[in-house]
């Protein structure tokens, strides 16, 4: 059993409108920045040499690198203490605002279901009401049996070309958008395909998102005479 099946669904209810299926991390809320000050606070560092975190993070002590299971742990007490560190990026909280008035918005965040508790409250904190799911399964299956057969427009949002891949995969007509700060981390990361826009702010996402919903593909519907 993959993607849809492990996860609980009962929370969400799609209208008849267009969907926005957001990732979270370095997309609605910063990660890399305040990971890296966690890090600091227990003594570690941060060195950009690809796009990963394993075999990047060191000890400020003495520059030895630190092993991979240490490292997975540190990841997950940052996830732990996340309502801690992490903090939303620039115009995303009154940009799915102004997009929830047209469309329903949901967060799929590439993370272990026990920290989505910790997420669910920081969410909330800053106004985004929007449902959420926590998943480490690919999203494209995810976002295909959310979408269904639903002839509506939708859009999926995300930093990681894998991601959007994945849904380009399993979703027909999807609006894909490669949202990805400029941080010397992300510049290691893997270029997504030449036909998935990629744009660095909040701004440039919603004029496209606004633009594909203008374009004709969403037509309310008009009741029978």
């Amino acid at each position: 059993m993959t993607g849809i099946a492990q996860l609980d669904t009962s929370h969400i209810r799609l209208g008849e409108r267009p969907l926005i299926v957001c990732d979270v991390d370095d997309v609605v809320l910063q990660f890399i920045g305040p990971f890296q000050l966690f890090l600091e606070s227990r003594g570690h560092a941060f060195l950009p040499r690809s796009f990963r975190l394993h075999g990047n993070i060191v000890s400020q002590a003495d520059g030895a690198e630190i092993e991979d299971q240490r490292v997975s742990r540190l990841i997950e007490e940052f996830f732990e203490a996340q309502e801690l560190w992490q903090t939303p990026l620039d115009r995303v909280v009154e940009t799915l605002g102004r997009l929830s008035e047209a469309a329903d918005v949901l967060f799929l965040t590439a993370m272990q279901p026990r920290f989505q508790d910790q997420r669910r409250r920081l969410l909330d904190r800053m106004g985004l009401l929007f449902p959420l799911l926590a998943s480490e399964e690919p999203k494209g299956p995810i976002v295909h049996a959310l979408h269904a057969s639903r002839s509506l427009p939708v859009v999926f949002i995300d930093d990681m070309a894998r991601n959007l891949h994945s849904v380009r995969e399993h979703v027909a007509d999807c609006l894909l958008i490669h949202l990805m700060p400029d941080s010397p981390v992300h510049r290691f990361a893997p270029a997504a395909a030449d036909d998935i826009t990629r744009v660095s702010d909040w701004t440039d996402a919603a004029a496209l998102i606004e633009a594909h919903f203008l374009a004709g593909a969403f037509s309310p519907a008009v009741p029978a005479a």
